[in-house]
This record gives structure tokens, sequence and C-alpha cells, in this order.
């Protein structure tokens, strides 16, 4: 299909070779072009629509009734879907090319634009956080459709302690694109950095893949110029870290925030002693889990020590063969239709109709996402396949967030938006369903103890490594507060959790203190990583309770996603016989992955 932009061809670049035609974003179901006419009436519309809603309804909600505050809500909602459309074409052209002048431009400039338009619209939260409990309790009475949207006003009302003056939040609302710049900086900085291999000049997405790399040689030589290359650029890279955690603790020291934490907290309607509980359960078992599991690895793999380069390489009876694309396809779809006809269904579209960009291209942004655009489109995945059995499980991940995003915009702008702890459960459980899919068509033991390692290993890195990198950002802004940190500082922090998380089967290279500089996830939404956690320990016991009880699951699990923000992760947990916040869940969840490599050494015996 011809794009109404150029990119990089998907096949073009270094290790593509093979993989079959790698589909490309199609983004006009968003705008044919950054120029087209549709892009600039809604621009134009956003801006009167903005300044007209300030007019009709500033300083005065407190004494609308409910089908006027229905009105004001639901206009308030369009300007999100018609400014979030436009959001979403530009990033997502950046993300595609992040190292092109023309889209960082662009994107800057829808930035601004949306920016300016908004900002008359602050009063909005701060006047409905004024009205009485008791008043908006016979609102919501007096109007069943505005009481649809009761979840939406509680976690507004829950900035209600931290609200600060109508000037402050307007001028903190317009000193946002700062912190946009410095994302920016962050993000076109580790696009465009070179590491070379072999002669060959590569970018961080082929790099990073060579650390899974049957090749010993080669993964330790990977390993060594992604440390050559990131402490070339740590004064960047600490200088974004220094900043953003600088301006978050300056909001938060405003708003007389509790803790770093809060903020998150609040956003994922969570309530602080859940995390809490999760983060302890996680660090306690680490002997149990990746210590335990990394020493069978040291064995398999043969070696005295374990190196940090070893640490996600292939065991050796491991089949080194490539994955294409049609057979990632075909393995993602069955296990989707396996479990559900109705999941592979709305899965379908992402593969025909151009909602995937799976090659690495230069000047692409590393990693993986599913972007939810907006709820009268679609959503769009990103991903940088390369054929690994881990690019499948991406795909199985990044599919199962599409189709989430997809079942949950019935619900409308306001209530699709699934708080992150609960925006990892489609994903997690269709790696889930892909893995268990490809462990029963095992033919061998061998192929059986390289899924099941495969799969321990994805654990680890979701659930250990992601606590791991919660508590590395905790003491990273509490050391913040007192000051500037140095490079050297920030390594600190960093190692101070590694050689905890990982276990004493490992050496630490020298370089490897800088690999905190790469995770983007510190820079774009401090403290996201225990989501990952969240999420993994969710779906672990949600796939027992399938496992147990499967009948009449498929539905109430459907049910589940459909909510999307509309429900307390209580209620939705509920129907399943689960609660987050009994401890004891996040050990049950825990308790999969021990019972994993509990197998595995059975099969040492």
């Amino acid at each position: 299909m011809q794009l109404p932009f150029p990119v990089r061809d998907a096949n073009a670049s270094h290790g593509s070779e093979g993989l079959g035609n790698l589909p490309e974003w199609d983004l006009t179901d968003l705008y044919t072009s950054p120029d087209a006419p549709e892009l600039q009436r809604d621009l134009d519309w956003l801006q009167k629509e903005c300044a007209a809603f300030a007019a009709d309804y500033e300083g005065r909600l407190a004494d609308l009734d409910a089908d006027a505050l229905l009105t004001c809500v639901q206009r308030n909602e369009r300007i999100s879907t018609v400014a979030g459309r436009v959001m979403s074409f530009a990033g997502l052209r950046y993300y595609q090319f992040t190292t092109d002048a023309e889209r960082t431009q662009f994107l800057s400039n829808c930035q601004e634009k949306l920016t300016d338009y908004t900002t008359p619209l602050v009063f909005f939260t701060l006047e409905l956080n004024r009205i009485a409990d008791d008043r908006m309790a016979a609102l919501f009475e007096a109007n069943p459709d505005l009481a649809r949207y009761k979840p939406v006003f509680d976690r507004i009302r829950a900035m209600k302690p931290y609200q600060l003056s109508d000037e402050l939040e307007k001028f903190l609302h317009d000193l946002g694109v700062v912190g946009d710049a410095w994302e920016r900086l962050f993000d076109e900085t580790i696009a465009g950095l070179t590491f070379q291999i072999d002669g060959e000049d590569l970018n961080i997405e082929s790099t990073l893949n060579l650390l899974t790399d049957h090749d010993r040689d080669k993964r330790e030589a990977a390993a060594r110029e992604l440390a050559r290359v990131f402490a070339d650029n740590i004064r960047t890279f600490a200088r974004v870290h220094n900043t953003q955690t600088k301006e978050k603790e300056v909001v938060d020291r405003w708003r007389k925030m509790p803790s770093a934490q809060t903020s998150r907290h609040l956003a994922n309607d969570v309530e602080p002693e859940v995390v809490e509980a999760l983060r302890n359960a996680v660090v306690s078992a680490y002997p149990r889990l990746s210590h335990r599991y990394y020493e069978l690895k040291r064995q398999w793999l043969g070696l005295d020590r374990m190196q940090v380069w070893d640490r996600n390489a292939p065991l050796p009876m491991d089949d080194p063969r490539t994955i294409g694309w049609d057979e990632a396809r075909e393995m993602v779809m069955s296990a989707y239709a396996g479990f559900d006809p109705r999941m592979a269904e709305i899965a379908e579209p992402f593969f025909d109709r151009g909602w995937i960009d799976a090659g690495v291209k230069p000047g692409k942004a590393p990693g993986a996402f599913a972007h939810p655009t907006v709820t009268e489109v679609h959503p769009y995945v990103m991903l940088n396949y390369l054929g690994k059995p881990r690019d499948v499980m991406t795909l199985a991940h990044e599919l199962g967030h599409g189709v989430h995003q997809v079942l949950a915009a019935g619900q409308g702008e306001m209530l699709s938006s699934t708080p992150l702890t609960l925006a990892e459960t489609a994903s997690v459980f269709g790696e889930m369903l892909t893995f268990r899919k490809m462990l029963d068509a095992a033919d061998t033991r061998e192929q059986r103890k390289v899924l099941l390692a495969g799969k321990v290993e994805d654990m680890i890195n979701t659930v250990v490594r992601q606590i791991a990198f919660y508590d590395f950002e905790c003491k990273l802004h509490e050391a913040r507060r007192g000051g500037e940190l140095t490079p050297d500082d920030i390594n600190a922090l960093w190692m101070s959790v590694q050689a905890e998380s990982l276990g004493p089967a490992f050496d630490f290279m020298d370089g490897y203190e800088a690999f905190w500089a790469y995770i983007p996830h510190f820079v774009h939404s401090p403290f996201y990583v225990y989501a990952y956690a969240f999420g993994d320990g969710l779906v672990n016991a949600l796939y027992a309770a399938y496992r147990e009880s499967p009948e009449g699951f498929e539905d109430k699990y459907f049910d589940m996603l459909k909510a999307g923000g509309s429900k307390h992760h209580k209620e939705l947990l509920a129907p399943f016989g689960l609660d987050a916040s009994d401890p004891a869940f996040w050990d049950k969840g825990l308790s999969m992955i021990e019972g994993f490599i509990d197998e595995l050494e059975a099969m040492e015996e």
C-alpha cells in the first residue's frame, strides 16, 4: 500500500533478511498527510472550541444541573478525541523516523499548538474538585448518563488534596512543552546512536538483539560496544535524568505529594500499600526465582561465572533458526483463536490493514508499543521484529494490548483508558496463550526445556527486572532531592539493585553501570515499570483461575477488557475470585514462575 509520506523500507535494514514482507503503518485512518485539509480543519476547530468551552463554563460548573453538566462533559470529551487524533498522527509519524527534522518539527508544532489551545480548559478539573461530595452524588443520581462518568470524576477528585491555584495550574500546563522537549532529546539521542560491531554500523535495536546471539563472542562485543557508546553519551543522559527528576520534585513539592511515587499511584488508581505488597513479595522471592534460575543457566552454559552478556543468551540446545513474519503471525493467531475465536477476529485487521509497523529501520524508535490513538479510529502496533522467539512473544504481547484497546473503545474517550496496572492484563495474557500453545506443540524434552527456560526468562525480565528498575527509580528520585547527581552517582544507584536482583551467579563488567541510560520509561513515565510486574502477577493468577475453572471464563475475560477504565481493579477481579489487595495474591502469581523453575530443575535429575 502506498503511504502518503516517505518511510524507510522495512526490509532494507540490518537483521530483516529472510523475515518475509514486514508490514508498515498506513496512517491514513488518522490523516492522509501533514498538510491534509482535515488536519487543519481539526486544529482550527480545537482553537475555537477550547475558547468557546472556557467562555461557556469557566466559573459556572458548580451551578450546572445534571443535564447541563453532562453536556459540558461530552463537549470536553469531544475536545479530547480531536486533540488525541492530531497528536496520535504526529506522534506515530515521529516514532517511525525520530531522526527526521521535518517529523520532529511537525510533532513539536502540534504539541505547542494544542498546549496553547487547551490552556483555557485547565479550570475544568479544578472547578470539578470544588463541588461538594453530596452535590456530586445528587447530580449522579439525577442523570444516569452523567453517572456513567463517575469513575472519571473519582480519579479527577483523587487529585483534590494536591491541587494548586488556577493560575499555577495553567502555568504548569503551559510549561509541559519543556518536559516534552527533554523527552524528545532523549528519544533522538537514543535513535541516533551508532554501534560498530565487526565493521558494521548498527542502531541500538540491532545491537541489543546481539545480546541474544548464540555466539558468546558476539554477545560480549555487543555488551562492550553498548557500554562504550553509553559512556560517550553519559553526560547527556545524566542531564536529561537530572532535569526530569528535578522538575518532578518541584511539582511534587508544590502539590505536597507525600512521595515521588504518589502521582503514579493516583494515575494507576491503585493504593500505595498494594504496590508495596507487590514490591516486597517480588524482592523476597529473588532467591527463589532469579537467583535459582540463573544458577541453573550458568550450569547449562558450562560457565564458572555468568557475565551480563549471558543473561539473555540462548541455551546450547536451542534451535537458532529465524522465525519469519508469516509463521509468527500464524503462531500468535492460532493461540488467540484457540482461546476464543473472537480474540483472533479482533486481531486480524492489525495484520491486513496497515495497523502494524514491524521492521527495524534507521531512525525508528526502539522497543515496541500499542498506541490506542482515539476510540473512533483504532490502535496501531509498533515492533522492531528480528525473528527471534522473544519477538514472537512481543507480537503476542502488543497485539494483546491492541485487542484490549479495541474492546475498551466502546466506553468512549474518557472511560476507555485503562490504568497502567490493568493495561498489561491482555498483553501478558496473550503472551501466556502463545507460550502454552508452543509448549503443547513441543516434540522433545529439549524443546520443552528451551520453551520453559525462555518463558522463565521473560517472566524474570517482566517481574524481577522491572521491580529492580522500580527500586532504582525510587533511589534516583530520593537522591535527586538532595542535589544534582553526577553520572557516577546514578551509576552507583543502578548497580545497587543489579546484584541484588540478578543474584550471585553474575559478574558485572566495567561499563555495565551505565546501562540505565537507555531505558525510556525512566524519562517518559516515571515509576511506570511496576505496572509490568503488577500485570504479570495478575495474569499468572488469572491464568491459574482459567485452568482451574475454564467454564464461562472467556465471557468474564471479555467483559473485563471491555470495561476499560470504568472499574477499579477490585471490581474487575471480583468475578474471578481474585483480590490484588490481598498480599497472598502476589505469592500466587509468583508461584507460577517458581513452578516452572521446579520443572526445569527436575529435568536435570
